[in-house]
């Protein structure tokens, strides 16, 4: 049985590309070229893996330490000493408010002074 679609006879069956002959040689060499790629691929997926478990080893040591810096804190201060970094985080928290508010008191002024001359 044979059907004429737009002038063109086709047959009943298979549907789809029909394979085409492909040389066996290219076929072989476009696989090579293609698992060359996907090798490179792995590579750097692997290395970018690896910065990244690195970066992240380095930040775990860094936090460790810090840690290890807030536990002595502690315990210098159970002894009754505070540690000389607080007491410099301290009078710097105290010389930044104070700086806060004579700004805040000097803009305060200048509102004051723009308002009352039109």
């Amino acid at each position: 049985m044979l059907l004429v679609v737009g002038g063109k006879v086709k047959k009943p069956g298979k549907r789809g590309r029909k394979p085409a002959k492909i040389d066996l040689k290219a076929k072989l060499e476009r696989s090579r070229q293609s698992a060359r790629e996907c090798r490179a691929r792995k590579k750097l997926r692997y290395q970018y893996l690896e910065e990244l478990v690195s970066s992240r080893e380095r930040a775990i040591c860094a936090l460790r330490e810090e840690l290890e810096m807030y536990k002595q804190w502690c315990m210098a201060m159970d002894q009754g000493k505070i540690p000389s970094e607080i007491k410099a985080l301290l009078t710097g928290e105290e010389q930044g408010k104070a700086q806060q508010n004579s700004t805040k008191l000097a803009k305060a002024a200048k509102t004051e002074a723009n308002s009352s001359n039109p």
